[in-house]
């Protein structure tokens, strides 16, 4: 039991503290959309997460035939996160979501949908984070029984979840004090990351590939 809480944090912190297109969009997410865009986009991870999860540890033959696509999955993904980047850093106009007497403009529940979707869609089109839950299922199953595999992943990803919260609430923080030409610049720049993270997803896929 121990030992499986132990596990379940280590693998937590080690995917808390991963940098990549996720960590940049929720960043995003929460100055342009404030806390309820933050969270909608986190929550549509936190959705893939659990999927792959139960995925990797019950279904594993499904899994690995999903990576027997993975330069299909990597492709899609990376026209996704290609696409929303040349969006944000080109063509998405930053503005502070307030109307004329400075109170916030009503955060609709399709736009909470739409950003929850991105997050899911963005999750599990990634191939790395598909090579991450089933490697470590696959890894722990040698050693460790199911109910000891489900507290080290419900450790996992209550520790990832707890980091997203953070994230979400920090960057919700700057939001009040933040300008409109920051706010243009925060949304080229991840917008910038999310075509760099892209295009190396295809590169990365490759080089497995061969």
């Amino acid at each position: 039991m121990t030992e499986a809480v132990l596990k379940g944090l280590a693998l937590g912190f080690v995917l808390a503290l991963s940098v990549g297109p996720i960590i940049f969009t929720i960043i995003k997410q929460s100055l342009n959309n404030g806390h309820k865009g933050g969270f909608s986009f986190v929550a549509g991870v936190w959705v893939s997460d659990i999927v792959l999860v139960v995925l990797s540890n019950t279904v594993s033959a499904l899994v690995n035939q999903m990576l027997e696509h993975k330069s299909a999955i990597a492709i899609a993904g990376s026209a996704f996160l290609v696409s929303m980047g040349v969006y944000f850093a080109f063509f998405k106009k930053a503005h502070l979501p307030k109307d004329a007497d400075g109170k916030e403009i009503r955060f609709r529940k399709r736009d909470m949908a739409r950003i929850f979707a991105s997050g899911f869609i963005i999750n599990t089109l990634n191939p790395g984070v598909i090579l991450f839950w089933l490697g470590n299922a696959t890894v722990l199953s040698v050693d460790h029984t199911l109910q000891e595999r489900i507290i080290i992943f419900s450790v996992c990803l209550l520790i990832n979840m707890a980091a997203d919260v953070a994230k979400v609430m920090m960057a919700g923080k700057l939001r009040t004090k933040i300008t409109l030409r920051a706010l243009t610049i925060v949304n080229k720049i991840s917008g910038s990351l999310l075509i760099i993270f892209g295009l190396a997803l295809v590169l990365f896929s490759k080089k497995i590939m061969h």
